[in-house]
């Protein structure tokens, strides 16, 4: 009788995709934000991470095998326990030498555990449940399976940063005053002399004084008489030559623009920015002026220790901008040096302007690895749970006496049905839709947090880590859980036809929130907030419609495998989100964000070709 027992699907769905979107959003959400926070360029966590998302493109090469053997909930278990163990694996691999390698290979060995997972439970969640229930329980579903997303980018994201924040030396500001009645004054490198060692460790900021916008037409240096935008350029040119000289920072991330030559960009690249670009005005204008200031540590770190100092933005007049790495590495053998920092002064500036700029310098890598400890953590606690919660139905059935030869035939079967079960036509439009609808979210997904990460002189939004893990984890949960289920409910109503437009214009249209953000870098946690509800409430509206359709494609005898095979054709549409970073730092983030609204129209598209049955995920009672 326990085979047969009907449990309440609250029991169990809310706590069951709620654990199957952690894993993802471990390795393709909090692994962005984590290796951001570490010192990675946006190119290399895109690129990064968007390879771990392989696992999901490539599973349903394996689906058959979890169809034919053994049940869906032993599967669904076991692969929790592989979960638990290799987020702990994770948690104590990154304070190593090896962090990166050794993070990306066990990223990528969860995602197996976590792309069978998803087999499985969604393979049971079709067992467990009549159409009806199915139709209803998506937005369910589909909500708690965000609200993970929403959990690891937010709360954990949050807790990271309050570790970050109470960590590390105390937070050290410079202040920059700008003013234009000012005598006119020429920036230099401070000198060099040596700090004496105090009895506290802490960082020293050389006084900024307050400058004048206009400059002089040249200025006399090393004996001869330079025409100022080539000094500034000089010295900015200095600047990043010190600091990576000094270890500061790696050789190959200075920002100097005459570092960088044309031939590293490729001619794809160099034209795309040419054309697209959005020019940041890293190096002073002819007209502008600039500031130069130097950090310094007054007490040697420990042997092997790293003291990171991020240096951003804080408050006042953005047109005084940080141009230079605001991410610079104290170490035991470059702590007596000054790290320099290059401030640029917008020439239209009228009246006097100040500008805060404030570094912190917190452990970073305990701040992670406490978080994926917690995140282990849970999933030992939700495995023993779900061994309690999960339902037994009967039609989940063992097949651990099947045959080599049936889980050959059961491969070849449900990879061939898949494509005969409808009309080519309407096989191929499916295709192109599961492919497309969510192609301007795999570009967003990859840049949003480096988006709001990044300092606003670098076109992003400069919040703090925290502040992004509170925006995410408090706003965004409330609209995206309002979204969904409201999304579930209209679709169990109307039935999915009915809702499939307005639900892809949701999605579509909600990304404009981040095309307001990047032109006018309001970053006031309100407005903030704001935009991340209304793009979350769209998004989680919206995505009901694809979860549903995966649902009704997938419907008949290979359930399991078609839908595991409909899940890894959207793997592979969000794997296009690898080239966001190359994008974003080719065209910068304004018009990286056109870019994904240009991207929505595949969304509105796809979602008018593909055929769906009128009565598909209504009310029982309303077919009869």
């Amino acid at each position: 009788m326990e085979k047969t027992k009907k449990r309440n699907p609250w029991y169990w769905i809310p706590t069951l995709y709620f654990a199957q979107g952690l894993p993802y959003v471990a390795v393709m959400t909090i692994s962005v934000i984590m290796y951001k926070r570490l010192g990675m360029s946006n190119t290399d966590i895109a690129v990064y991470t968007g390879w771990l998302g392989l696992p999901w493109v490539i599973k349903p090469f394996w689906s058959p095998f979890v169809d034919l053997i053994r049940t869906k909930r032993w599967w669904t278990l076991t692969m929790q326990w592989i979960v638990a163990f290799a987020l702990a694996g994770i948690a104590f691999t990154i304070p190593t030498q090896f962090y990166v390698q050794f993070t990306l290979a066990i990223f990528m060995l969860m995602g197996f555990a976590s792309a069978t997972h998803d087999i499985a439970a969604d393979g049971f969640y079709m067992l467990a449940l009549t159409e009806h229930e199915q139709s209803f329980y998506v937005g369910i579903r589909s909500t708690f399976y965000r609200v993970a997303t929403v959990v690891g980018q937010g709360l954990l994201v949050v807790l990271a940063g309050m570790i970050e924040m109470n960590t590390g030396l105390e937070p050290v500001e410079a202040q920059l005053i700008v003013d234009p009645d000012e005598p006119v004054s020429i920036a230099a490198l401070p000198p060099e002399d040596v700090l004496a060692q105090t009895d506290s460790k802490q960082f020293v900021v050389s006084p900024l004084q307050t400058l004048s916008v206009a400059v002089a037409d040249s200025v006399e240096y090393d004996g001869a008489m330079v025409p100022f935008p080539e000094y500034s350029a000089m010295m900015r040119s200095k600047v990043d030559e010190s600091n990576a000289a000094n270890g500061f920072v790696l050789a190959e991330q200075a920002n100097g623009s005459a570092a960088v030559k044309k031939s590293e960009w490729g001619a794809f690249r160099t034209w795309l920015r040419d054309k697209f670009g959005e020019d940041r005005g890293d190096v002073a204008a002819p007209n502008s002026n600039f500031a130069i200031s130097s950090i310094r540590l007054t007490q040697a770190p420990e042997a092997g220790e790293e003291i990171v100092l991020i240096f951003n933005f804080k408050d006042g007049d953005q047109s005084i901008k940080l141009a230079s790495d605001q991410r610079l590495v104290f170490t035991s053998e470059n702590w007596d040096r000054p790290a320099y920092l290059f401030y640029t002064i917008d020439p239209k500036i009228k009246d006097k302007a100040v500008a805060t700029f404030s570094g912190t310098s917190g452990n970073i890598p305990m701040a992670w690895t406490v978080v994926f400890i917690v995140l282990s953590a849970f999933f030992f606690i939700v495995v023993i749970y779900h061994n309690w919660a999960l339902p037994r139905p009967a039609s989940d059935g063992s097949n651990g006496e099947a045959s080599a030869k049936d889980i050959i035939m059961g491969f070849v079967d449900a990879f061939r049905t898949f494509f005969t079960k409808f009309p080519l036509k309407q096989t191929l439009a499916a295709i192109v839709f599961m492919l497309l609808y969510r192609f301007p979210e795999a570009q967003l997904t990859k840049i949003i947090q480096p988006f709001l990460l990044d300092p606003i002189d670098k076109g992003g939004l400069g919040l703090t880590t925290g502040e992004v893990g509170l925006v995410y984890g408090t706003i965004g949960i409330i609209g995206l859980t309002i979204g969904g289920i409201i999304g579930g409910m209209v679709a169990a109503k109307g039935g999915l036809k009915k809702w499939l437009q307005p639900m892809a214009w949701s999605m579509s249209l909600t990304c404009l929130t981040f095309v307001y953000l990047s032109y006018f870098q309001d970053h006031s946690l309100l407005t903030v907030n704001i935009c991340v509800f209304i793009e979350q409430f769209g998004y989680g509206f919206g995505f009901t419609a694809y979860m549903l359709y995966l649902i009704y494609y997938s419907e008949g005898k290979f359930k399991t495998s078609h839908y595991a095979i409909c899940t890894g054709l959207m793997a592979l549409s969000m794997m296009t989100g690898m080239i966001a970073g190359w994008v974003q730092e080719t065209i910068g983030y304004k018009h990286f964000f056109v870019w994904t609204m240009i991207c929505c129209i595949a969304t509105i598209v796809v979602a008018m070709i593909v055929k769906v049955d009128p009565s598909f995920g209504k009310k029982e009672e309303s077919k009869q």
